[in-house]
């Protein structure tokens, strides 16, 4: 069975979602699934309940050998599960903004600025979705795009959290401020430390790339800039432990 490539062969119009929580959320939320392969045999409980699901909703499920969902995990750990879903369906940002006005709360929104690591992205994505911001906003250029590895990461969360995949992310935060938004980035160079800003209005957060921070042109069109207080040796935080951080004080100084 492992060797009949056209049988199991993807295309580019799928994209796929591997582990037992990225495909379960995959399941939940309603997206596209064009069919699930499950290891033969598998019998752990987490893995049938998203069998037996996704055979309530008419989704085909195979059972194959191992080294099939090993070749399409491409090294990512399975753990004997994979869905193959229609290409990631992104937003635009106006829908992100249409989600918070749909819940009488003002926007919350974050923007990746050239996050090249998918793990980066993912955990990005995971906290956003935990702290209850209303989507994320990453580039179509110079970053990661939301793939396999993106949805593992976010363990899910990816499934539930709005993303826009703009062109020109400059031109998006002028839209943003347009319509109301303020827009704070981090930066370790920054005069003021994170709690000194009021957060608790209409915020875009702005989370630069692993190596380079934000770009000069994007922190030119924040409104404010601000740095993670350190007090330990190390200079740096990765981009998912700042982004984090800086979420966490905003849904903090917003009270819920």
């Amino acid at each position: 069975m492992s060797n009949d490539r056209h049988k199991y062969s993807n295309d580019n119009n799928e994209d796929i979602v591997i582990g037992i929580n990225p495909v379960s959320e995959a399941v939940k939320s309603g997206r596209t699934i064009n069919k699930i392969m499950v290891v033969i045999g598998e019998k752990r409980g987490h893995v049938q309940g998203i069998v037996s699901e996704a055979r309530r909703n008419k989704i085909v499920v195979q059972e194959v050998n191992p080294q099939v969902l090993d070749k399409f995990a491409g090294g990512g750990v399975h753990q004997g599960i994979i869905a193959f879903t229609s290409p990631y369906d992104y937003v635009d940002v106006d829908a992100i903004l249409q989600k918070a006005a749909d819940n009488n709360e003002k926007p919350f929104v974050i923007i990746a600025d050239g996050i090249t690591d998918p793990h980066n992205l993912g955990a990005l994505i995971r906290t956003a979705e935990a702290l209850g911001a209303h989507g994320i906003v990453i580039p179509k250029r110079n970053s990661v795009a939301v793939n396999s590895t993106v949805a593992k990461a976010s363990a899910g969360a990816v499934e539930h959290l709005m993303v826009a995949r703009e062109t020109n992310i400059q031109v998006c935060l002028e839209n943003l401020k347009k319509k109301g938004l303020w827009i704070v980035g981090a930066d370790a160079s920054a005069k003021s430390n994170l709690s000194d800003v009021d957060l608790k209005g209409s915020i875009g957060l702005v989370i630069g790339g692993e190596d380079k921070g934000i770009g000069r042109l994007i922190a030119e069109e924040c409104d404010f800039l601000v740095k993670i207080p350190m007090k330990g040796k190390v200079s740096s935080l990765n981009a998912s432990v700042a982004g984090a951080i800086l979420m966490y004080e905003t849904v903090r100084q917003r009270g819920y």
